[in-house]
Protein backbone atom coordinates (compact mmCIF):
# COMPACT_ATOMS: atom_id res chain seq x y z
CA UNK A 1 0.00 0.00 0.00
CA UNK A 2 1.06 3.65 -0.41
CA UNK A 3 2.37 5.28 2.40
CA UNK A 4 2.07 9.19 3.06
CA UNK A 5 5.58 10.85 3.14
CA UNK A 6 7.01 14.28 3.99
CA UNK A 7 10.69 14.70 2.53
CA UNK A 8 12.81 17.51 2.10
CA UNK A 9 10.76 19.74 4.39
CA UNK A 10 13.43 22.55 5.80
CA UNK A 11 12.68 24.38 9.32
CA UNK A 12 14.86 26.62 11.08
CA UNK A 13 16.33 26.17 14.17
CA UNK A 14 13.55 28.00 15.87
CA UNK A 15 10.89 25.52 14.65
CA UNK A 16 9.06 27.64 11.69
CA UNK A 17 8.61 25.79 8.47
CA UNK A 18 7.97 29.40 6.60
CA UNK A 19 8.48 32.75 7.22
CA UNK A 20 5.79 35.28 7.92
CA UNK A 21 3.76 37.12 4.52
CA UNK A 22 3.87 35.35 2.03
CA UNK A 23 3.80 37.01 -1.58
CA UNK A 24 4.73 36.92 -5.02
CA UNK A 25 8.05 38.44 -3.78
CA UNK A 26 8.42 36.02 -1.06
CA UNK A 27 6.38 32.75 -1.97
CA UNK A 28 7.69 31.47 1.66
CA UNK A 29 7.26 34.03 3.33
CA UNK A 30 9.86 36.69 4.66
CA UNK A 31 13.71 35.20 5.18
CA UNK A 32 11.61 31.72 3.96
CA UNK A 33 14.21 31.32 1.65
CA UNK A 34 16.97 30.90 3.53
CA UNK A 35 15.29 27.92 4.88
CA UNK A 36 15.69 25.81 1.54
CA UNK A 37 19.73 27.55 0.90
CA UNK A 38 20.79 23.97 1.56
CA UNK A 39 19.24 22.69 -0.90
CA UNK A 40 20.73 25.28 -3.82
CA UNK A 41 24.56 23.67 -3.50
CA UNK A 42 23.43 20.14 -4.22
CA UNK A 43 23.90 18.12 -7.51
CA UNK A 44 20.54 16.82 -7.59
CA UNK A 45 19.10 20.58 -7.16
CA UNK A 46 21.53 21.94 -10.76
CA UNK A 47 20.33 19.09 -12.58
CA UNK A 48 17.15 19.76 -12.25
CA UNK A 49 17.37 23.25 -13.03
CA UNK A 50 20.14 22.89 -15.98
CA UNK A 51 23.19 24.23 -14.30
CA UNK A 52 26.71 22.66 -13.90
CA UNK A 53 28.31 21.45 -10.61
CA UNK A 54 26.90 21.47 -7.47
CA UNK A 55 28.19 19.32 -4.47
CA UNK A 56 27.18 15.51 -4.25
CA UNK A 57 27.38 14.85 -0.61
CA UNK A 58 24.89 14.33 2.19
CA UNK A 59 22.22 16.85 1.38
CA UNK A 60 22.41 15.91 -2.12
CA UNK A 61 21.72 12.51 -1.10
CA UNK A 62 18.29 13.48 1.02
CA UNK A 63 17.72 15.52 -1.49
CA UNK A 64 17.65 12.59 -4.52
CA UNK A 65 15.62 10.46 -1.34
CA UNK A 66 12.79 12.78 -1.67
CA UNK A 67 11.76 11.61 -5.19
CA UNK A 68 12.53 8.02 -5.16
CA UNK A 69 9.21 5.64 -5.18
CA UNK A 70 6.74 8.97 -4.95
CA UNK A 71 4.02 8.42 -7.65
CA UNK A 72 1.52 11.84 -6.80
CA UNK A 73 1.65 14.55 -4.65
CA UNK A 74 -0.61 16.30 -2.26
CA UNK A 75 -0.37 19.70 -1.35
CA UNK A 76 -2.24 22.74 0.54
CA UNK A 77 -2.92 25.69 -1.75
CA UNK A 78 -0.24 28.17 0.13
CA UNK A 79 1.89 25.73 -1.43
CA UNK A 80 0.47 26.38 -4.54
CA UNK A 81 0.57 30.09 -4.37
CA UNK A 82 -0.57 33.11 -2.61
CA UNK A 83 -4.02 33.52 -4.57
CA UNK A 84 -6.85 33.62 -1.70
CA UNK A 85 -10.74 32.97 -2.52
CA UNK A 86 -12.23 31.92 -5.43
CA UNK A 87 -10.52 31.46 -8.99
CA UNK A 88 -12.57 33.31 -10.76
CA UNK A 89 -11.89 36.58 -8.47
CA UNK A 90 -9.69 38.49 -10.70
CA UNK A 91 -7.32 38.06 -13.67
CA UNK A 92 -4.69 37.12 -11.59
CA UNK A 93 -6.69 34.22 -9.73
CA UNK A 94 -8.03 33.45 -12.96
CA UNK A 95 -4.24 32.55 -14.29
CA UNK A 96 -2.35 31.56 -11.68
CA UNK A 97 -0.56 28.48 -12.71
CA UNK A 98 1.74 28.04 -9.43
CA UNK A 99 4.97 28.72 -8.93
CA UNK A 100 6.82 26.51 -10.80
CA UNK A 101 6.62 27.94 -14.64
CA UNK A 102 4.98 25.82 -17.47
CA UNK A 103 7.00 22.53 -16.41
CA UNK A 104 6.82 22.23 -12.82
CA UNK A 105 9.05 19.31 -11.19
CA UNK A 106 7.01 16.83 -10.32
CA UNK A 107 6.37 15.10 -13.24
CA UNK A 108 2.89 13.36 -11.92
CA UNK A 109 -0.36 14.40 -10.66
CA UNK A 110 -0.61 16.87 -7.76
CA UNK A 111 -3.72 16.90 -5.65
CA UNK A 112 -3.78 20.81 -3.99
CA UNK A 113 -6.30 21.29 -1.29
CA UNK A 114 -8.61 23.88 -1.82
CA UNK A 115 -12.32 25.60 -0.56
CA UNK A 116 -12.78 26.48 -4.01
CA UNK A 117 -13.46 24.12 -7.25
CA UNK A 118 -11.33 24.84 -10.61
CA UNK A 119 -11.06 22.60 -13.20
CA UNK A 120 -7.75 20.46 -13.48
CA UNK A 121 -4.82 22.12 -14.93
CA UNK A 122 -2.44 19.78 -17.16
CA UNK A 123 1.04 21.15 -17.05
CA UNK A 124 4.15 20.18 -19.44
CA UNK A 125 6.38 17.49 -18.57
CA UNK A 126 3.29 14.98 -17.46
CA UNK A 127 2.22 17.51 -14.35
CA UNK A 128 -1.82 18.07 -13.89
CA UNK A 129 -2.85 19.85 -10.72
CA UNK A 130 -6.36 18.98 -9.73
CA UNK A 131 -8.32 21.15 -7.34
CA UNK A 132 -9.90 18.91 -4.17
CA UNK A 133 -12.78 20.52 -2.55
CA UNK A 134 -13.26 17.58 0.18
CA UNK A 135 -10.37 17.93 2.11
CA UNK A 136 -6.59 16.24 2.91
CA UNK A 137 -8.35 12.42 3.68
CA UNK A 138 -10.21 12.88 -0.02
CA UNK A 139 -6.98 13.77 -1.02
CA UNK A 140 -4.84 11.60 -0.01
CA UNK A 141 -7.40 8.97 -1.79
CA UNK A 142 -7.35 10.27 -5.07
CA UNK A 143 -3.28 10.43 -4.66
CA UNK A 144 -3.24 6.99 -3.91
CA UNK A 145 -5.52 5.74 -6.90
CA UNK A 146 -3.19 7.79 -9.03
CA UNK A 147 0.11 7.31 -7.89
CA UNK A 148 0.37 3.51 -9.60
CA UNK A 149 1.48 1.57 -6.51
CA UNK A 150 4.37 4.39 -5.84
CA UNK A 151 4.44 6.03 -2.55
CA UNK A 152 2.67 10.03 -1.78
CA UNK A 153 4.79 12.51 -1.17
CA UNK A 154 2.63 15.76 1.27
CA UNK A 155 4.22 18.73 0.12
CA UNK A 156 3.24 20.90 2.46
CA UNK A 157 2.75 23.66 3.53
CA UNK A 158 3.18 24.19 7.07
CA UNK A 159 -0.31 23.64 8.01
CA UNK A 160 -1.18 20.90 5.65
CA UNK A 161 2.03 18.85 7.27
CA UNK A 162 0.73 19.58 11.37
CA UNK A 163 -3.02 18.57 10.59
CA UNK A 164 -1.55 15.79 8.45
CA UNK A 165 0.60 14.82 11.70
CA UNK A 166 -2.16 15.39 14.24
CA UNK A 167 -4.25 12.79 12.98
CA UNK A 168 -1.97 10.01 12.01
CA UNK A 169 -1.78 10.54 8.29
CA UNK A 170 1.59 11.10 7.51
CA UNK A 171 3.78 7.41 8.02
CA UNK A 172 7.30 9.39 7.61
CA UNK A 173 8.45 12.90 7.78
CA UNK A 174 12.09 14.01 6.72
CA UNK A 175 12.53 17.08 8.07
CA UNK A 176 15.92 19.35 7.38
CA UNK A 177 16.84 21.76 10.30
CA UNK A 178 18.67 25.12 8.53
CA UNK A 179 21.45 27.20 10.47
CA UNK A 180 18.91 29.55 10.50
CA UNK A 181 17.04 31.48 13.55
CA UNK A 182 13.66 32.88 11.81
CA UNK A 183 12.38 34.78 15.14
CA UNK A 184 8.57 34.77 13.58
CA UNK A 185 6.56 32.87 10.96
CA UNK A 186 4.44 29.52 10.43
CA UNK A 187 5.80 27.09 13.54
CA UNK A 188 5.97 22.90 13.11
CA UNK A 189 6.10 21.81 16.28
CA UNK A 190 2.70 22.52 17.73
CA UNK A 191 1.02 19.82 19.65
CA UNK A 192 2.47 16.72 20.93
CA UNK A 193 4.20 14.69 18.19
CA UNK A 194 5.61 11.93 20.50
CA UNK A 195 1.60 11.77 21.76
CA UNK A 196 1.07 10.91 17.58
CA UNK A 197 3.14 8.58 17.48
CA UNK A 198 6.26 9.22 15.69
CA UNK A 199 9.81 8.74 16.93
CA UNK A 200 13.00 9.56 15.95
CA UNK A 201 14.29 6.98 13.36
CA UNK A 202 17.24 8.48 12.11
CA UNK A 203 19.55 11.68 11.81
CA UNK A 204 22.33 12.75 9.83
CA UNK A 205 24.71 16.30 9.65
CA UNK A 206 24.43 17.53 6.28
CA UNK A 207 27.02 20.14 4.76
CA UNK A 208 24.21 22.91 4.64
CA UNK A 209 21.09 21.11 7.13
CA UNK A 210 20.35 18.59 9.96
CA UNK A 211 18.80 15.61 8.59
CA UNK A 212 15.72 14.01 10.58
CA UNK A 213 13.69 11.11 10.07
CA UNK A 214 10.52 10.28 12.17
CA UNK A 215 8.13 7.48 11.36
CA UNK A 216 4.84 6.31 12.66
CA UNK A 217 5.16 3.51 14.90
Amino acid sequence: MSRVRVHNFSVSIDGYGAGTDQSLQDPLGVRGEELHEWVFSTAYWRERTGEPGGSTGTDDAWLRAGDAGIGATVMGRNMFGPIRGPWDADEQARSWRGWWGESPPYGHDVFVLTHHARDPLPMDGGTTFHFVTDGLPAALELARSAAGGGDIRLGGGVGTVRAAVATGLVDEVHLAFAPVLLGAGEPLFTGNWDRDGYRLAESQLGEGAMHVRLVRA
